[in-house]
């Protein structure tokens, strides 16, 4: 008969295991071209997982390949708190989720870097969740200080990642296969990829600067329509602007690439079940690229964890994606932690259930700092603990306050920084023995 604190020790554990299975260091190495004799490696990182990425590619070529330093080049950018120590490669922390003047300056000088690679260089390019804002080089017209509002715009609408990256890729000069349309004349591309969007889509990916962009000009004025976005005439003309339009399947530009992913969602779900399954648990999958509003979801898991309660299963739910959170209130949090929050009010206290979700990056929403909370943890203690603090949890949920509501009652999940991103990570666990006393 688990007590509430083993079950969210086995939470937390598979957790764990999740994003230990998508880390750079197991992921990455068998993946890694190898050099060709004369020529140099261009290592291009951007996203959350660039700095650990770019310290283990630097090790394999340097210490496994032998490469000599004068043929390893590159620029790495990351998340502010997320570079690693490198002896070669230039790490640069960025803005994230809204771009700064950091990735604004390395977006350019990853361009040029692939424009000056020539014949027999390979540029390798190390792409995870986050590279979107990481890499940010608006079109000609659209001022960098336009395309932040509008990428904070498009975060609060509710828009899913497809969406926003539709926008994007077609205001940006790196973005939507751009870059490897910068590739210089008999230079080699290969984009190495941690993915941490629904289906696992390389268009979607870090908005897929190096593969083609099957979504239009038009798609993108679509979205904007569609949820009411308020936007400069700059940004109107630049996307009724042919010359932004970007390269399509089909284009030759994209027969000297190839395109791996090296770590997906799947991944961390089987490792998180494998570690439930030890516990004597029954893994049941719901999917890696479950979208929608966060607490529209959470009231879908409530119900299915309630029913399996009913019938007597012990057993977890575990599913990724990525959810989204209209924002009507004036509050800090993030999918996962307004999934929890709204699993909780739904769940009323069942006694056999108990839940996390977390990013995989370690950080959920909030305020973009590398110490914001991953998500959050609840059982069946958790409205019954915020009303001893005289909490309402229905008016931090309609506030969307929910880094608030669990940093009262010490249930944020804070691993910091995790170097990795395959996306949210949610477990629902079911057990009629569970038992506060033992």
């Amino acid at each position: 008969m688990p007590s509430f604190d083993e079950a969210r020790s086995l939470l937390l554990k598979m957790f764990a295991a999740a994003v230990d299975a998508a880390k750079a260091e197991t992921t990455l190495p068998p993946a890694l071209p190898e050099p060709e004799d004369g020529g140099r490696i261009v290592l291009l990182a951007a996203g959350k997982g660039a700095g650990a990425m770019t310290e283990v590619a630097e090790a394999v070529y340097l210490d496994k390949f032998r490469l000599p330093p004068g043929r390893l080049a590159g620029l790495a950018v990351t998340r502010h708190g997320y570079a690693r120590p490198t002896r070669q490669i230039e790490m640069i922390e960025a803005g994230h989720p809204v771009p700064d003047e950091a990735g604004r300056m390395a977006s350019a000088r990853a361009i040029e870097l692939a424009k000056g690679a020539g014949p027999g260089d390979h540029v390798v390019v190390l792409l995870s969740g986050g590279g979107s804002a990481n890499w940010s080089a608006p079109v000609d017209g659209v001022s960098f200080a336009e395309k932040q509002d509008l990428t904070r715009a498009l975060l609060k609408s509710g828009a899913t990642i497809d969406e926003i990256n539709t926008v994007r890729k077609h205001l940006s000069l790196i973005k939507g296969g751009r870059l490897a349309a910068a590739l210089g004349n008999g230079a080699r591309l290969t984009t190495l990829a941690v993915s941490d969007v629904p289906h696992d889509d390389p268009a979607v990916i870090a908005s897929g600067p190096t593969v083609p962009d099957p979504t239009t000009l038009a798609d993108a004025r679509a979205v904007i329509e569609r949820y009411r976005i308020a936007i400069p005439a700059s940004v109107r003309d630049a996307l009724a602007d042919s010359a932004n339009e970007t390269p399509k399947p089909g284009d030759a530009l994209f027969e000297r690439t190839r395109y791996r992913l090296v770590a997906r969602p799947q991944i961390s779900l089987d490792a998180a079940g494998e570690i439930a399954q030890r516990a004597g648990y029954e893994a049941i999958q719901l999917g890696d690229s479950i979208e929608g509003e966060a607490r529209d979801v959470a009231a879908d898991h409530a119900r299915r964890a309630a029913a399996l309660a009913r019938e007597g299963r012990k057993a977890v739910l575990l599913s990724g994606g990525e959810l989204t959170v209209t924002i009507r209130g004036d509050g800090r949090g993030g999918p996962n932690q307004e999934y929890a929050l709204a699993l909780a009010i739904a769940l009323d206290g069942h006694p056999a259930v108990a839940a996390l979700a977390g990013d995989t990056d370690g950080t959920d929403g909030g305020s973009g700092a590398a110490d914001d909370p991953a998500g959050a943890i609840i059982d069946p203690l958790t409205l019954s603990k915020a009303k001893a603090f005289d909490l309402d949890a229905a008016a931090f949920l309609s506030r969307n306050d929910s880094t608030a509501f669990f940093g009262a009652i010490g249930d944020l999940v804070r691993p910091g920084p995790t170097m990795t991103n395959v996306n949210d990570f949610r477990v629902v666990l079911i057990d009629n023995s569970l038992d506060r006393q033992q």
